[in-house]
């Protein structure tokens, strides 16, 4: 058996030459005094002082080195590690004094100058979505009609074809106002005001009606006891299915992007027959009900899964409605169709619940400007 190797001659380490050490030192200190930002110093620090910088390479070879050479290998790298640990953080101090004393000029203000004793607010995004959707059927030449937020309950139901018996009127869904037998609530949509319309003025009509409604809901992520729509009439000779549906197309190509495509489900209204639910391909994954997060598909968040967003009730206005209004239903024929306003912020710009739309916050309106 061999005995140790008590000749071993350290300089035979390229790593661990005196040499080798003081060049991988000087390099090192003159990249650290080259660097103008913190950024490269952090990464002059991974360069030389991390694992496989030279100084910590050669750190590990003395561990094979025989006992009488691993003092004098172990001291020359110490202090060769130590000097470049010094001239970072000499250089780190120096940086970060620089960009303390950058700070205080860039950011400095003047608590002498006057400030407005008004902050200025900012339109609520509601009242902006209302508007762009209004006038979406503007520049078709519709027209936009408005009406009071106090309504008969005659106009609120009866002329909608919602008889007394009809759950819709119970107090659970509806603000009556003392005492119950008054007639009078707090409408709980716009319908009224295309009642309205078709008991003021002669066919043919085109109306848009955004306004605020009530029902007796309570406040969470999605529901709130005050709320916003917006419905669309049309009353005209010969009008049919095929143009509410173009209407519709039209509205959701200019809402959500041109070639957003549309589909309808049967459904059922009283004040429609008959009538339609109407959903949209997904604007975010566009109808895959999927999208690619990190490399994998993933379940879109948008709509579920299933591709398509539903928009809201829509329908060929029923004969009866017609009727009440004093409108001929043999002559003329109709469709309406409505949604809601905060839903349709929530689509269009991610908004998380109806609180940040009701909590006051003038934060929350600043950041959507004055176009939505």
């Amino acid at each position: 058996m061999s005995g140790p190797n008590t000749n071993y001659d350290p300089v035979e380490v390229a790593a661990l030459e005196p040499a080798a050490v003081d060049a991988a030192v000087a390099h090192a200190l003159r990249a650290i005094a080259a660097v103008s930002s913190l950024e490269g110093l952090k990464a002059a620090r991974i360069a030389h002082q991390g694992e496989k910088s030279p100084l910590a390479l050669a750190n590990r070879e003395i561990g094979a080195l025989p006992p009488s050479a691993k003092a004098e290998a172990g001291k020359r790298v110490g202090q060769a590690r130590g000097r470049v640990g010094q001239a970072i953080a000499a250089r780190q101090a120096q940086l970060e004094a620089e960009r303390d004393s950058r700070i205080l000029v860039e950011e400095r203000v003047d608590v002498t100058v006057p400030t407005l004793r008004r902050p200025l607010g900012a339109r609520h995004p509601i009242e902006l979505v209302a508007q762009r959707l209004a006038d979406s059927f503007v520049g078709m030449g519709w027209e936009v009609a408005e009406g009071p937020e106090l309504e008969a309950e005659w106009l609120n139901f009866d002329a909608l074809n919602l008889g007394p018996d009809h759950p819709a009127r119970q107090m659970q869904d509806t603000f009556f106002l003392d005492p119950v037998d008054s007639g009078l609530v707090l409408r709980t949509h716009t319908s009224p005001v295309q009642i309205r319309t078709m008991l003021e003025k002669e066919p043919p009509i085109y109306v848009v009606a955004p306004g605020k409604v009530f029902r007796t809901d309570e406040l969470d992520a999605t529901h709130t006891p005050v709320f916003h729509q917006i419905e669309c009439l049309a009353i005209d000779a010969g009008l049919t299915m095929a143009h509410l549906r173009g209407a519709i197309d039209a509205f959701v190509q200019i809402m959500f992007g041109a070639g957003t495509r549309t589909r309808v489900r049967a459904s059922y209204f009283p004040f429609t027959e008959p009538s339609m639910e109407t959903d949209f391909v997904c604007f975010a994954c566009h109808g895959a009900g999927s999208i690619d997060a990190g490399g994998s598909a993933v379940q879109c968040r948008t709509c579920g899964g299933s591709g398509w967003i539903e928009l809201g009730g829509s329908g060929m206005v029923n004969r009866k409605v017609l009727r009440a209004c004093g409108i001929d239903p043999e002559v003329y024929s109709g469709f309406a169709f409505g949604l809601g306003i905060e839903r349709a912020l929530m689509l269009r710009h991610g908004v998380q619940g109806m609180h940040e739309m009701v909590e006051g916050d003038v934060r929350f309106s600043q950041q959507f400007g004055m176009e939505v």
